[in-house]
C-alpha cells in the first residue's frame, strides 16, 4: 500500500471513532498535513507529519505505516509515532490545567436548608 486517504488513515489509527468525524475535523481545520490544511481525500504517505487537535490535546505525529482498515488499539498505535516535543507539551499543559483546577475552590455541593434561607434573605431583604 503506497497511499491512503487522510480520513481513512485517521479512522484506522483510532484518532476518531468514525470516518465522518475524521472528515468533519479535517474540514474544520483541526488536522493539518505538513503544517497546511488538507482535504479528507488527500493521500498521505509514510513519513508525513500531521498536526491533530482533539479537545485540549494538540498532537504532532509522524506517519510510520499505512492502513485503511480499523484494527485493535495496539496495532493502530504502530501506525504513527508522536514527536517528543508534542508529548512533552501535552504533559505540561495537562499539569498546568490540573494545578489551575486545584487552585480554584470547588463548591461543596448543594446548599443546605439553612444556607438556602440565608440566600433567600440576602436576595429579598424586605420580605
Amino acid at each position: 500500500m503506497d497511499k491512503v486517504r487522510l480520513d481513512k488513515w485517521l479512522w484506522a489509527a483510532r484518532f476518531f471513532k468514525t470516518r465522518s468525524l475524521a472528515k468533519t475535523a479535517i474540514e474544520g481545520g483541526k488536522v493539518k498535513v505538513e503544517g497546511e490544511r488538507a482535504k479528507p481525500s488527500r493521500e498521505i504517505v509514510p513519513g508525513a507529519t500531521l498536526d491533530i487537535r482533539q479537545g485540549w490535546a494538540e498532537k504532532r505525529v509522524i506517519v510510520e505505516a499505512l492502513c485503511d482498515q480499523r484494527r485493535g488499539a495496539p496495532e493502530a498505535a504502530t501506525l504513527y509515532r508522536e514527536t517528543p516535543e508534542s508529548l512533552a507539551r501535552r504533559e505540561a499543559e495537562a499539569d498546568r490545567r490540573r494545578i489551575l483546577r486545584q487552585s480554584q475552590p470547588h463548591p461543596g455541593g448543594r446548599p443546605t436548608k439553612k444556607q438556602r434561607r440565608q440566600i433567600h434573605r440576602f436576595k429579598e431583604p424586605d420580605q
